[in-house]
């Protein structure tokens, strides 16, 4: 897990937002989307590996995957959840 301290100073890379760690049924809809093929980075690449752990922009437009418990906060690699007709609910 991310440091309380760490996870309040990360925000947004792109727009500067604030960022919060995913709920595991975020996490669930994030993935089921990669399975489905639905989700793209912020690049347009297609996403085919699943996450463990994500930062969610607060507008719920951007998430940034955790991997190997490191923040990817790439613009690149922020997985573009609207895009993906998902609003990290569901």
């Amino acid at each position: 897990m991310l440091d309380a301290q760490l996870l309040a100073l990360l925000v947004c890379p792109a727009t500067h937002q604030d960022v919060t760690l995913a709920t595991p049924d975020e996490i669930g809809a994030i993935n089921a989307a990669i399975g489905e093929g639905r989700m793209r980075t912020a690049a347009g690449k297609p996403v085919d590996q699943p996450v463990q752990a994500a930062l969610i922009r607060v507008d719920r437009a951007v998430a940034y995957p955790i991997r190997d418990g490191i923040p990817v906060m790439l613009v690149a690699e922020g997985l573009a959840l609207k895009e993906a007709r998902l609003n990290a609910h569901g």
